[in-house]
């Protein structure tokens, strides 16, 4: 079969849509399927490798972000046109979102990942004079009722994304999982001279992975750091990302021991990163599922996240604590990980995240398509010993296409 994956919103330095696209499609590779990818690009392209074919399509870029969206929806219908797969997968809702008509048209099978919650997205980025006033729910459900009309099926990755569909009784609705590369994310252990680099080993080292968009509320992160410090805890906090709230945020942290890193391409260097903190800070109260989170505690380092996001169906008190979303919340809800055994909160962050493997994700999807699964041979990864003592003292841790067949 071919299956065409279509997204914007995907950029150099973008996180969970990019790492989505690229592991659904590696696995439908070696599934045996042919992939083809549509993605917003500076110009318009074609590339080939690791056996996925990506049709970059002219796109303009978002204002006052890195990322660029599709504005000519009709030339990637011709594209697909060409290409003519056998199922369409789109991951956005906003431009593209009528592609659904396109496979319709053409008794192709399509399922749409909606990738956010826009009741709560529109909430968030509403002012706060006019929140309870604007009908943020009622154009939500309009949205999703269109949405979830125009597709054979909608995909969710959490209970918390797909409460929204629910609400307007969405009945062609699925829930799958995202995955975290736990090789990857397993095989790097902490790094003492990376975390000296950035704290004393009598520290308490945290660590927050995320795009610096207001949305995402590092602001919460570096008042947890604040109150930390305020209450004689020797804290130091380490920022990875980067977007067009970073001065702001650079501002508010003056006179604080936090480090901004920026974007991290090394993905070696960030697992290293993770796995040598004693925690990892996740604020943002609109993820739909939390990669970044996930890939801390693949990387055995327990997390603190935002109780109204979808992280909080992710952890468990024994890896981490859901926290109210202040910074005296985080501040609070560090403490009480801190106050757990090193090594058993290390153990359960990694047990955790091996309950998310990208292989299951793989299958949910293509069960969702239609397609059977691979069979696989039943494997463990199992945390490295010195993992659990390496962190420090303290914490001991173009189109041209052959035919579908």
């Amino acid at each position: 079969m071919r299956i065409a994956q279509v997204a914007n919103f995907v950029a150099p330095t973008s996180g969970g849509i990019r790492t989505t696209l690229r592991h659904l499609a590696a696995g439908y590779v070696a599934a045996g399927h042919e992939v083809v990818r549509v993605l917003p690009a500076r110009r318009d392209g074609v590339r080939h490798a690791d056996g996925v074919t990506t049709l970059m399509v002219r796109s303009p870029l978002v204002l006052g972000t890195s990322y660029r969206m599709i504005t000519e929806p009709w030339r990637v219908a011709a594209m697909l046109d060409e290409a003519e797969p056998t199922h369409l997968e789109v991951h956005d809702r906003t431009t593209l979102r009528r592609l659904g008509r396109w496979a319709r048209r053409r008794d192709v099978h399509s399922l749409v990942v909606s990738h956010e919650r826009v009741d709560r997205l529109l909430g968030a980025k509403t002012p706060c004079s006019l929140r309870g006033v604007l009908p943020v729910r009622a154009a939500a459900d309009v949205s999703n009722r269109g949405l979830a009309s125009g597709y054979d099926t909608v995909v969710t990755t959490t209970a918390w994304a797909a409460a929204e569909f629910r609400r307007i009784g969405a009945e062609n609705l699925r829930q799958v999982p995202l995955g975290v590369d736990l090789d990857r994310f397993g095989a790097q252990t902490a790094d003492r001279s990376l975390r000296r680099a950035f704290a004393r080993d009598s520290d308490v080292l945290l660590v927050s992975i995320g795009r610096m968009d207001p949305e995402k509320r590092v602001d919460i992160a570096i008042d947890a750091l604040a109150e930390l410090v305020r209450r004689k805890i020797p804290a130091r906090l380490v920022l990875a990302g980067d977007g067009n709230g970073r001065k702001e945020l650079e501002r508010r942290a003056a006179g604080l021991p936090v480090v901004f890193l920026g974007f991290v391409a090394d993905r070696a260097r960030l697992s290293s990163l993770l796995a040598s903190a004693d925690v990892a800070l996740a604020p943002g109260p609109v993820e739909t599922f939390g990669l970044a989170a996930l890939e801390a505690m693949a990387s055995a380092t327990p997390v603190v996240v935002h109780h109204g996001s979808a992280l909080a169906e992710l952890v468990d008190p024994r890896c981490g604590r859901i926290a109210a979303g202040c910074g005296y919340g985080f501040a609070d809800a560090v403490e009480e990980v801190l106050s757990l055994d090193p090594a058993d909160r290390r153990l359960a962050a990694r047990a955790r995240a091996e309950m998310f493997p990208w292989s299951a994700t793989v299958d949910g999807f293509l069960s969702v398509h239609g397609l059977p699964a691979m069979p696989r041979p039943a494997t463990r990864l199992s945390l490295p010993t010195d993992a659990v003592n390496a962190a420090g003292t303290r914490s001991g841790g173009g189109t041209d296409l052959p035919r579908a067949a």
